[in-house]
């Protein structure tokens, strides 16, 4: 039987989610997955964080992390920063690698860590690529057999009550936690003021009026803002094709 839910404490434990701009592959190979995860290590001993689980994906990453300290926002600071430079150095680029900051929701229930473990765990299955079981670049292992590598002490011993991971992972759940692709689509008047403001325009349709090095820049600042390919195209009147190649 399932004991009573406890808070497991306002803002510790975060699921934290980063993606590459524009959807961008962050993850190239093997040494992108491998360096990644050494730099979360160097900073979970530096900073004293809690790694609980991870997923990477090719082009996003989610993290489950408690953050007694309150420094969340310094720990992605430095992992970021640390990752882009070798990133960049590594295939001759510059200029921003993530899609703005990173996106974060507090957890706070022992229901919702655990929705969360399964939810992150599940992400290679849900995008057609492997089973949880056998994606390599997961803290899956680690909850089967615990090796230091992620902190999840806590967790097990919650999972303990509710009958342990491997049942976790075979419940049949609509996890909605916070998802890498469910970004919340703005109402069109709250598109225009972001246009406004983003780009110091009086209306999109200005857009059209700029050259296409200009043009190009200035779409590329809305779709990372947040706002949808086709609404865009609604409010600037330029065709999708031009936004997508922008």
């Amino acid at each position: 039987m399932p004991r009573a839910s406890r808070k497991l404490g306002e803002s510790r434990y975060y699921h934290v989610v980063i993606r590459g701009i524009g959807k961008q592959i962050i993850f190239e190979d093997d040494e992108d997955n491998e360096r990644f995860l050494s730099t979360l290590q160097r900073y979970r001993r530096e900073l004293g964080f809690q790694l609980v689980a991870y997923c990477l994906m090719e082009n996003h990453a989610h993290l489950l992390i408690c953050d007694p300290e309150q420094r969340l926002p310094l720990i992605m600071k430095k992992v970021g920063v640390s990752y882009v430079s070798y990133f960049n150095r590594k295939y001759d680029r510059t200029g921003h690698l993530f899609q703005d900051r990173y996106r974060s929701e507090a957890v706070e229930t022992d229901e919702y860590l655990l929705c969360v473990i399964r939810y992150i765990h599940n992400n290679p299955e849900k995008a057609g690529i492997a089973r949880a079981s056998q994606y390599r670049w997961s803290s899956y292992d680690a909850y089967l057999n615990p090796t230091g590598e992620v902190d999840n002490a806590t967790a097990l011993e919650i999972l303990a009550d509710w009958g342990g991971f491997s049942k976790l992972m075979r419940e049949q759940a609509d996890d909605r936690c916070l998802d890498v692709e469910a970004r919340r689509t703005l109402r069109d008047e709250e598109a225009k003021r972001v246009i406004r403001s983003l780009l110091g325009v009086e209306s999109g349709t200005q857009l059209q009026q700029l050259g296409r090095k200009e043009r190009d820049a200035a779409l590329r600042k809305l779709r990372e803002s947040g706002l949808t390919i086709l609404q865009i195209e609604r409010l600037t009147g330029i065709s999708r094709g031009v936004i997508q190649r922008a």
